[in-house]
């Protein structure tokens, strides 16, 4: 009986071993790291994206972000202070959009400027904000 229980509880142990690692898989990484790159959102915060609009993210210099944000075009600084990270504020234009696609949008700006950081997993760049309970998701374009 004393060895079931010694075996019991290597195994619980392990098993929360495991289970903390999995959910520690996505690497951080510096905006700086990422100048040059194009990234398509796929996931905004676990509430997906409109098929045929195209919400991207770009880091097309240092301490700068751009993109589409599912209409219009934004762009704005981003900022690390020693791995805490602030965007904003951002500046896009002001065309007419579609009602669902202007929802997107407004939700897609609002949890960028809540950036709190960047991570990679994978083939996808994830990046948390204050505005989602799950990170966006992109994948690469360029």
């Amino acid at each position: 009986m004393k060895n079931f229980l010694y075996v019991a509880l290597l195994a619980l142990a392990l098993q929360g071993c495991a289970g903390s690692g999995a959910k520690n898989t996505a690497a951080g990484i510096t905006p700086e790291k990422l100048v040059g790159s194009q990234w398509l959102l796929e996931d905004l915060g676990g509430a997906g994206v409109l098929d045929r609009v195209q919400a991207t993210l770009a880091f097309p210099q240092p301490g700068q972000v751009a993109g589409n944000a599912s209409c219009n075009r934004f762009s704005g600084p981003i900022i690390d202070n020693g791995g805490v990270l602030k965007v904003g504020p951002l500046a896009s234009t002001r065309m007419g959009c579609a009602p669902a696609v202007n929802a997107q949008e407004t939700r897609y700006l609002a949890a960028l400027e809540g950036v709190e950081r960047i991570a990679t997993e994978g083939v996808y760049l994830l990046v948390y904000t204050k505005a989602a309970t799950k990170p966006l998701r992109y994948t690469r374009i360029k």
